[in-house]
């Protein structure tokens, strides 16, 4: 029974390495090449399943890019803008300034303003509101010539004038300059109680005329 039972146990090793020899055995297969597949030059593309990306910026307005528009680039919000030049300050010896004796300047006729009085004369008094250099004026009342020749001081001079209804035109012709250019001088107003109602100044070259308008509306 013990050889029996030897015999039976090398055919079982026998059997097992039999099928381990077939298994470790490589299995040969042939290589199939087949033609590669030709492209269709005129065949339309595959659409394929589009790339759906949600927005990171949702609830954004829309930027307009249309070039035909020209919208202009904004830098900085509309209620920052400022005007040019906002906030700057002049220098106040830049810019127009009072003409002063000695210019070169031409100073031609000037209208020196109107005054309404119903007395019955004016006192048209007038000086040298600069320096007193020898300015001289001829004084005119409605064409006709009051005075040839006022010599303007640092006080006044002048002359009455009886006022007609309606317009009473005063002018004052400069003839000369005086030592430094313009002819300069203020002039005061007086009615007949002696009260001032009106003053103003006048920058002449020679030959220029000053002119005064004083109205009477009633007799």
């Amino acid at each position: 029974m013990t050889k029996n039972y030897s015999v039976l146990l090398f055919a079982m090793m026998l059997f097992s390495f039999s099928g381990m020899a077939q298994t470790d055995i490589p299995q040969k297969k042939e290589l199939k090449i087949e033609t590669a597949n030709k492209i269709d030059d005129n065949a339309e593309p595959d659409q394929g399943t589009s790339l759906n990306i949600p927005s990171i910026v949702e609830d954004q307005p829309q930027l307009d890019f249309d070039i035909a528009k020209r919208n202009p680039v904004k830098m900085i919000d509309d209620r920052e803008l400022v005007q040019a030049g906002a906030g700057m300050k002049i220098d106040p010896k830049v810019g127009p300034r009072q003409p002063e004796e000695g210019s070169k300047q031409h100073f031609a006729d000037m209208y020196l303003g109107d005054v309404k009085n119903n007395g019955k004369f004016v006192g048209i008094m007038c000086r040298d509101h600069e320096n007193v250099d020898g300015d001289r004026v001829k004084i005119y009342v409605n064409g006709d010539v009051v005075d040839t020749n006022i010599l303007l001081t640092s006080s006044f001079k002048g002359v009455n004038v009886d006022l007609k209804k309606g317009f009473n035109r005063i002018d004052f012709e400069a003839l000369n300059v005086g030592a430094y250019a313009p002819n300069t001088a203020q002039v005061n107003v007086y009615d007949d109680k002696g009260e001032i109602i009106y003053a103003t100044k006048w920058l002449l070259s020679e030959g220029s005329k000053a002119t005064l308008i004083i109205t009477k509306e009633e007799d």
